[in-house]
């Protein structure tokens, strides 16, 4: 790629980008000295360095952008999410938490990526204003995940997304309005839901902190909580249902439901993604109900509770926990790897690697096993109302692909860092579906990821990313022919 107009935009993004992250620091800075913790200085000097060097950005770069095209896209992504994390992570280092680089990048990345995972212990006693900085930390993240799924991903043919394109939908004649608009519903939803989790969250009994904080991570289906135990800190039957309906509603495609308000029955249908998603969670709870009867011995009502919630926290990876289920058994343990890499629909805050992919790649393998018993007959492959062509098929195909190697091999590197073998594949899995903890004593949901290694944390960190942004948006940067064309 030629140094040129198109650096000289990604740079005035990432430079605009930085200076909105430093306006966003005064919030929890404005918390913290009206709670009267001295932490509020971290927050300014944060702000004042992240301001600088977006302003020196854009400044250096004002007046020469240029077009967005695909290799522009590819780096602005990437480069965006990047410096985002960087300069996010300054208030945990400049904070009297004294953080390391190392956890510092981690759980803003965490948070960035909506994962959930985190390295701090003592939340409960934490100042204001860290404690909302990683809930906004979750919350602009989830939005940044919606438009980046929505307008651009489709537009650069990541891994099946183009299924997803703005230019097939009727929201406007004109591509570019169509993509404005797109972005601005979905923002709108994104907002709209936040705020009625917030009251309904209020209404259940938490108190109005508590409230904002786990309304911003429940929509982003994040999972930071302002407590060590998490949701089971409130031991609260409404908070939990408060809990699983709004994570259903952060794991659905939130242009979904503003299309749902016009055309509801049709839109349901038509979306073919979300009958999937929600039958695939009604089974989770059934199985995870079954077994916690007949294997832990509980009450239908406990274990349906505790089914319920914590399968509906694995399914659309937001982290969150109200027991140690990793403690379940080994089916239950298998049952909630599997469920944490489906995840949650194109177009929402959810990681995995998504329904819609599962629906292509299996309708791709029904389609291979007919074309065996008849070669010769010409099939088609629909998924809705659209025709999937060869080349959808073989994106969706390459993406597992590139998903197990990558799973695969980040794996080996953690193991390489002393930890073992389960606490290591489930680490990588739940950091590269952006789901929160992993399974077993040391990185299950009733621990955390303090005790990693240095090496280990870089490694998941670089997962997270690598999960969220599909993968192939940040291999591609890794090709010669990027750099040369």
């Amino acid at each position: 790629m030629a140094v040129g107009t198109p650096l000289a935009f990604v740079v005035f993004v990432d430079g605009f980008l930085l200076l909105m992250l430093a306006a966003a620091m005064a919030v929890p800075m404005i918390v913290d000295a009206a709670s009267g913790s001295r932490d509020w200085r971290s927050f300014a000097i944060a702000a004042a360095i992240t301001a600088y060097v977006g302003g020196m950005m854009t400044l250096s770069s004002r007046g020469r952008g240029g077009q967005l095209d695909r290799r522009t896209g590819y780096m602005l992504t990437v480069s965006s999410w990047l410096a985002v994390a960087v300069f996010a992570s300054l208030p945990f280092i400049l904070s009297p938490l004294a953080a390391t680089v190392t956890d510092a990048f981690f759980e803003t990345m965490s948070g960035l990526t909506t994962t959930g995972s985190t390295v701090f212990v003592g939340l409960d006693h934490f100042p204001p204003g860290l404690l909302l900085w990683r809930s906004m930390l979750q919350w602009f993240g989830g939005a940044g995940i919606v438009v980046t799924a929505i307008v651009l991903l489709p537009r650069l043919s990541v891994g099946g997304m183009q299924l997803f394109r703005a230019e097939s939908s009727d929201i406007s004649d004109k591509p570019v309005a169509r993509l404005y608009q797109l972005a601005r519903l979905t923002l709108t939803t994104y907002v709209a839901l936040s705020v009625a989790c917030t009251i309904a969250y209020g209404l259940a009994g938490m108190n109005a902190f508590d409230a904002v904080n786990h309304a911003m991570t429940t929509i982003s289906t994040g999972g930071y909580s302002t407590k060590d135990a998490s949701i089971g800190y409130y031991n609260s039957v409404s908070i939990e249902i408060v809990g699983i309906v709004f994570m259903i509603a952060g794991a659905l495609p939130l242009v979904w439901w503003a299309r749902l308000a016009d055309q509801r029955a049709r839109a349901f249908t038509q979306e073919r993604q979300v009958p999937a998603f929600l039958a695939i969670l009604v089974a989770g709870i059934v199985m995870a109900t079954a077994w916690n009867v007949i294997a832990g011995h509980m009450t239908f009502e406990h274990a349906l509770r505790l089914s319920a919630f914590n399968v509906t926290s694995v399914l659309t990876d937001t982290g969150y926990a109200t027991t140690d289920y990793s403690a379940w058994g080994s089916f239950a343990v298998g049952l909630f790897f599997i469920l944490l890499l489906v995840g949650g629909c194109a177009g929402s805050t959810a990681g995995g690697i998504k329904v819609f992919r599962w629906q292509i790649l299996l309708a791709g393998v029904g389609g291979h096993l007919k074309r065996m018993l008849s070669p010769h007959r010409v099939l088609t492959t629909r998924y809705g109302n659209r025709v999937v062509d060869d080349a959808m098929i073989g994106a969706v195909r390459n993406f597992f692909f590139m998903y197990l190697l990558t799973f695969l091999v980040l794996s080996l590197g953690v193991m390489t860092t002393g930890l073992d073998f389960v606490s290591s594949t489930s680490a990588v899995a739940e950091a590269m579906a952006n789901a929160g903890p992993g399974l077993g004593p040391l990185v299950g949901p009733a621990a955390n990821f303090a005790a990693l290694a240095t090496p280990a944390k870089w490694l998941l960190a670089l997962a997270m990313l690598l999960g969220r942004l599909e993968l192939s948006t940040v291999y591609v940067m890794l090709l010669s022919a990027y750099w040369l064309a």
